[in-house]
């Protein structure tokens, strides 16, 4: 799981929701090459997190996926597809002028259902 690139918390848990801080194609801190990777590199990242919280990516509701360019929005969808199976959340999707470290994608979400405690 790679370590956050800025001055915030990448899970936060409110009662029986978690609210996952956008996740970045990012492994041992670099990005990984090309969409398909970099969403499947930042959905991993984002299920380590979940997992941690006692959840997994079937507890996600809601997606926003930022990319850096909408001409990536076909290629995005087939990795997300993959990773989410046949039950996937709610999404947005659009793109924007530019995403830290020069990533391709960035993901973040929320999750609800029954998360088992932290065990901290």
């Amino acid at each position: 799981m790679s370590k956050p690139v800025g001055p915030y918390t990448p899970i936060v848990r409110a009662g029986d929701t978690l609210y996952v801080s956008g996740q970045l194609g990012l492994l041992d801190g670099a990005l990984v090459e090309g969409v398909d990777a970099q969403v499947r590199q930042a959905l991993a990242n984002m299920a380590g997190l979940l997992e941690g919280e006692g959840a997994s990516l079937a507890n996600v509701v809601k997606t926003t996926v930022l990319l850096n360019s909408i001409d990536d929005y076909a290629e995005m969808n087939e990795a997300y597809m993959d990773c989410f199976g046949d039950t996937r959340p709610a999404r947005a999707a659009f793109a924007v002028d530019a995403l830290p470290l020069g990533g391709m994608v960035e993901i973040e979400a929320i999750a609800v259902g029954q998360l088992e405690a932290n065990p901290l």
